[in-house]
């Protein structure tokens, strides 16, 4: 695909048919995996679709990761804080063509710390609902180094290594809707 065929306009992202997921290491082991069931975000598509712009805030509150004893340890001060910092913010700086695919750059925003990631994009397509609505389907993967971002909380084990992997993967699912203009008065 050598043209990123989306239509131009503003793109409302769709919460109940997206997903922000994400998983880690744990006690070595194995993964733990996670979601955050609240979150918004914009899309902005001007004529040529690589000049696209992408504005995302996530609740951190609304972290699951079917444990409520750990979720309410992850919503502490030893990990997000998040009765200081509620949100989680991604900003895009630049969107790519890689090979047959896409990458989009931003900055993420968590704990108050902003540190640049790129994110794999699979642009799956565009397509009428039957409502009449015009929707854009995306994947998207990355990692980064929770570290990075202050998550520096751990705990050693008997055996050698540590309770939580450094690595986060992301795994995000996005369905957006093309948001029609006002009529004008």
């Amino acid at each position: 695909m050598s043209k990123l065929d989306v239509p131009a306009g503003t793109w409302q992202i769709d919460p109940s048919h997206s997903g922000v997921n994400f998983s880690v290491r744990h006690m070595m082991v194995s993964k733990v995996r996670g979601a955050f069931g609240s979150f918004a975000g914009t899309i902005s598509i001007p004529d040529d679709a690589l000049d696209a712009t992408v504005e995302v805030s996530i609740d951190v509150a609304s972290i699951d990761t079917h444990d409520d004893t750990r979720d309410e340890h992850l919503r502490s001060t030893d990990f997000f804080d998040v009765a200081n910092s509620p949100t989680i913010t991604f900003q895009s700086t630049r969107l790519e063509q890689v090979g047959g695919g896409y990458r989009l750059h931003g900055d993420l925003t968590i704990k108050g710390t902003t540190r640049p990631i790129s994110l794999d994009l699979d642009v799956g397509g565009v397509g009428q609902d039957p409502w009449g609505n015009t929707r854009l389907g995306v994947s998207a993967s990355g990692s980064l180094n929770r570290k990075d971002f202050g998550l520096t909380w751990n705990a050693p084990l008997e055996t050698g290594g540590v309770l939580v992997g450094d690595k986060i993967n992301l795994d995000l699912e996005v369905e957006a809707v093309l948001q029609t203009a006002p009529v004008p008065v």
